[in-house]
Parts: structure tokens; C-alpha cells; sequence
């Protein structure tokens, strides 16, 4: 369901919370971490319903230029590119970049133009001038330490429409049950509420819909579920030291031992085509994704 809205809060009572959300807000991204994760990903599975249910909400219009910031592997910008979009795909990792030029080449797709560049960048240096395209889009992609300046300058860019999602708690960083069973609180989530309450504040009221998709964790061993667990644990705390963090890894390790089982589907491809591995969780992890548009108006 799509809607518009206005803030619950009152002015006093939101400058607290957004001094709050801003000072719980997670550290940006680095390219290194993407650069060794691009290995690890391909979008030869796309279009999929994350995918499929964005560009629906999105509403491109035929023949309409795309700017597509932290683009990845390109999930998006390769189907928009196959449709005849022009298409300029930045990311700031050039491994992220590799495997999209391999997978474009692949299919023959001319339309689409990778440009390394981070949030951060001096983007009309990197040639990203404002009014340039009719829409931008962030898919997933806006862990910035500057949520309102990433927001201003995706509004610039565009001549008509932006359109971003953003983790509401739950994120394939963060999974909210694992946090809750063990009573730990997830101090660097729900981003989205920020960047509404930036859009709000600006007289602009975004479109709020939710995007679904479903995430399948596969691990070598119960141990490896534990350390590959207990770094979302102690990502979630802001005293990774504390009393507090050693008492919830230690419930995590019992938790790994409940809830990690043998996997039925071992050695079959997951989305991304590698091998699933021996070990899964005993449920489907669920993120739910926000997903805010608006006319881009200057």
C-alpha cells in the first residue's frame, strides 16, 4: 500500500529524536568490504521480486535517463538498461563495477554507464550535474554518515523523481528475531524514519511503501554460524565491550545450537548461483524494506 503522511511527533519532541537517531546511526560503508563482497555476488538471477517490485513502484516511464547511486552489481540498472534506459551506474567499488561491466557485456547492454564514485565525491568533478536525468534511485544503498546532504543531491540530479529504500529494522545486517531472542537492542537500525522526518521537515511528504524479500543464510558448521552471527550482535551495540556484549554472545551460542540445522538444500545454488552450504537456520529470515519517493523539485 502506498500512502502519504506527516510526522506523529511535534517539532520539540523530533529535534530530540532526530539528535538521537543521528548519533545511533551506523558508520558509512567502505568500499574494501564491498570490493571483497563483490566476489560473492551476481545478478544473473535478476530480475527477482525485490527488483521487480521497485521498478513497479518506481514508475519509470519508457525512454526516461536513470541515475542509479550505489548501484552494486547493477540489479537494477542492468533490467533498466535491457529496457532501452539511459542508464549512469555509480558505485564506489570497482568490484561491485567489475561484475556489472562482465554481466552488461554479457548481454549486450550499451545503455548503461558505470562511474566509480562514492556519496562523498565531488560528483560534478565525476561529471554528475544537476537536472542530469529524470530519476534517480538509491536501491539499498544510502549508509552515509550525511543522510540529508544524500538526499539533496539525489534531488538534484533529477528532473522529475527520486526513489530510495532503506532498512526498517530488520536488514541482511540485522535481523530482528536473532536481536530480540537475545534481548539485544538494535541501536543503528530503522534509517527510514530519519530520512522521512529530513523529507518531512523540507515540506516535501515522500510516498511510503514496503518491499518484502526473503533471505536464506547458509553456514559451513555451527561454529561458523556463531562467528558469522555474533558480528550482527556486536554490530548492534554501540559498546561492543561492555558486560552487556559478553552476555549476549554467550546466549548466542546457545541460540546457534537451537536454532542452526543441518540444511536439506546443501550444494544447491542460492540466488547469487554459489553452492549452499551444510548448515542453515530453522526459519526464512524476512527483511522488509522501505521504499519513499518523491518529485524532485528545485
Amino acid at each position: 500500500m502506498t500512502q502519504n503522511f506527516t510526522p506523529l511527533l511535534s517539532a520539540t519532541d523530533w529535534n530530540e529524536e532526530w539528535k538521537r537517531l543521528q548519533i545511533a546511526r551506523r558508520k558509512a560503508d567502505n568500499a574494501e568490504y564491498w570490493d571483497k563482497r563483490s566476489k560473492t555476488f551476481s545478478t544473473k538471477d535478476a530480475p527477482n521480486a525485490y527488483v521487480e517490485r521497485f521498478l513497479e513502484l518506481a514508475r519509470i516511464e519508457p525512454g526516461e535517463s536513470v541515475f542509479d547511486m550505489g548501484c552494486g552489481t547493477g540489479s537494477l540498472s542492468i533490467p533498466l538498461g535491457a529496457e532501452g534506459h539511459k542508464v549512469v551506474a555509480c558505485d564506489f567499488s570497482q568490484g561491485m563495477l567489475d561484475v556489472m561491466e562482465s554481466e552488461l557485456r554479457e548481454k549486450n547492454v550499451t545503455t548503461v554507464f558505470p562511474k566509480l564514485m562514492s556519496w562523498e565525491d565531488d560528483w560534478e568533478a565525476h561529471g554528475v550535474r544537476e537536472n542530469m536525468v529524470d530519476v534517480s534511485i538509491a536501491s539499498r544503498s544510502i549508509a552515509v554518515s550525511d543522510m540529508k546532504a544524500a538526499l539533496v543531491r539525489l534531488s538534484r540530479v533529477a528532473r522529475r523523481r527520486v526513489c530510495i529504500t532503506l532498512s526498517t529494522g530488520s536488514s541482511p545486517r540485522m535481523d530482528a528475531r536473532i536481536l530480540s531472542d537475545l534481548g539485544v537492542k538494535n541501536e543503528f537500525g530503522n534509517d527510514f524514519l530519519y530520512a522521512f522526518n529530513i523529507l518531512a521537515t523540507a515540506s516535501i511528504l515522500p510516498e511510503v511503501s514496503y518491499i518484502q524479500s526473503t533471505r536464506t543464510d547458509t553456514f559451513d558448521s555451527v561454529d561458523d554460524a556463531y562467528e558469522d552471527l555474533s558480528r550482527m550482535v556486536l554490530d548492534a551495540m554501540a559498546d561492543k565491550e561492555s558486560p552487556e556484549a559478553h552476555a549476549a554472545l554467550s546466549r548466542l551460542r546457545d541460540w546457534t545450537h537451537e536454532h542452526v540445522i543441518a540444511n536439506p538444500d546443501a550444494g544447491a545454488p542460492d540466488k547469487k548461483g554459489l553452492p549452499q552450504k551444510k548448515f542453515t537456520l530453522d526459519y526464512k529470515r524476512i527483511v522488509t524494506w522501505a521504499f519513499l519517493a518523491w518529485d524532485a523539485k528545485h
